[in-house]
């Protein structure tokens, strides 16, 4: 199992699944003063407004990083409608609430963004690890 780590600034909880991050950069593109890979803690959360965070973790194109609501009884996350984004030599993203029927028969649920390989050589199939970005995938 990948590391989880969660970030809090009182009012919402950041969640980081290791295993799922492609390393998109997304996030630290968008909110350069909260998200600073090279430090650590690597979320700092005073680095924004509580609304503005939440709208940065749902651009999150792997699903490595979700937010909730402290105090909530329900942590997940809002269902979305489900749209699919092809992203330039990346994976194919599929946005909402998804069942996952893999080849061994077991299946898995997926809620917000799920990242898939596209490039065939991920090593977490069928979902994407960022391999694509490591062989200079184009498609």
């Amino acid at each position: 199992m990948g590391k989880t780590k969660e970030y809090s600034n009182g009012e919402i909880t950041i969640v980081w699944e290791a295993k799922k991050c492609i390393h998109s950069g997304i996030c630290v593109k968008g909110l350069p003063n909260v998200f600073r890979p090279s430090l650590r803690p690597w979320i700092k959360m005073d680095g924004a407004e509580t609304e503005t965070l939440v709208n940065q973790v749902k651009q999150c194109p792997s699903g490595a990083l979700s937010s909730y609501i402290n105090g909530a009884k329900d942590k997940t996350t809002d269902l979305i409608e489900t749209k699919i984004d092809v992203l330039k030599n990346g994976p194919l993203l599929v946005h909402g609430l998804l069942k996952v029927n893999l080849k061994d028969g077991s299946h898995e649920i997926k809620n917000r963004t799920t990242a898939f390989c596209r490039c065939g050589k991920s090593g977490d199939k069928p979902y994407c690890d960022g391999t694509h970005s490591k062989i200079d995938f184009v498609g």
